[in-house]
């Protein structure tokens, strides 16, 4: 049974409803985006707008209207005058301040550089090799017998390291020559060196060159002029003959001297570098010649 009523007061359909809402979203996402004075519009009838199935009412240009307003670019912020942080140069340190210089190390006082001194050497060398430095004031002994080395003189006393523990012994027959044993004294010395490479013992030398330097000034020299002393006692053992042949030597007392005058006039320091035998010299001799061009360098 169907009951009529007035066309002005039939309700919508769904589809009605539903095209009522699509409309009312669409303007509010047109109100997102378009600033307008909802009071400047005219008021709508509520009943007049149900009927409506053909919005044919809405006004076109208004919407295409708030479309281009949409589409046109968004109000920009009013610019604002540059200010210092904009055009403030970056605040860099001083030219003197970016380059880092490495830090020499710290070294200690003469006085106590003893225990410093072999800790870094027996970074490289063997505890053996390493009891084998003087107990006591090694910078300064090496800086004094350095000095005299360089004057072809020997300083037992100021020997910075210790003395081989067996004497020296010779072959006593028809000729007189060193007996090979002695020789062999002084290969853990040798050894010690070439445990070390060039470089390690060079740079070791640098490290610790202000002390030296300041041992040297205190007998009497400039301490800059250890580099040249040095190597003038390098020089003076590189001068020595290396013998092809055991060295005949005569008895003199207690103790034994060459039997030819051209070894017996070397000097002090060059004849106590022949006791350490041919092949030991000839080991030297190469380090010794190494160490020079890296100290010339």
């Amino acid at each position: 049974m169907s009951e009529n009523h007035p066309e002005g007061n039939k309700r919508p359909s769904n589809s009605q409803l539903m095209f009522a809402a699509i409309i009312v979203l669409a303007l509010i996402i047109v109100a997102v985006f378009v600033i307008a004075n909802s009071d400047s519009q005219p008021k709508e009838n509520e009943k007049v707008k149900q009927d409506i199935v053909v919005p044919e009412q809405t006004q076109a240009p208004a919407v295409n209207t708030a479309q281009q307003e949409a589409t046109a670019p968004e109000p920009q912020p009013e610019p604002v005058e540059p200010v210092a942080v904009e055009t403030r140069e970056p605040v860099m340190p001083e030219p003197v301040d970016m380059v880092v210089e490495p830090e020499a190390p710290t070294l200690p006082p003469l006085s106590q550089s003893d225990s410093e001194i072999k800790s870094a050497v027996a970074e490289y060398l063997s505890n053996q090799a390493v009891e084998l430095l003087a107990n006591d004031d090694v910078i300064r002994r090496t800086v004094v017998f350095v000095d005299n080395l360089a004057q072809g003189k020997i300083a037992d006393k100021h020997s910075p390291v210790v003395k081989p523990e067996e004497n020296f012994t010779a072959i006593e027959d028809d000729i007189i020559i060193t007996h090979p044993n002695s020789y062999e004294r002084y290969t853990p010395y040798v050894a010690m060196l070439d445990t070390m490479s060039t470089a390690q013992i060079v740079r070791l030398y640098e490290q610790y060159k202000p002390l030296f330097e300041q041992a040297y000034e205190e007998i009497g020299y400039e301490g800059s002029a250890f580099n040249g002393t040095l190597t003038e006692a390098i020089d003076e053992l590189l001068a020595t003959p290396i013998p092809e042949s055991p060295i005949p030597l005569v008895k003199d007392s207690v103790t034994y001297k060459y039997a030819y005058a051209e070894w017996e006039r070397l000097s002090a320091a060059q004849k106590q570098f022949l006791r350490m035998g041919p092949e030991n010299m000839k080991k030297m001799k190469t380090r010794l010649e190494e160490i020079k061009r890296e100290l010339n360098n």
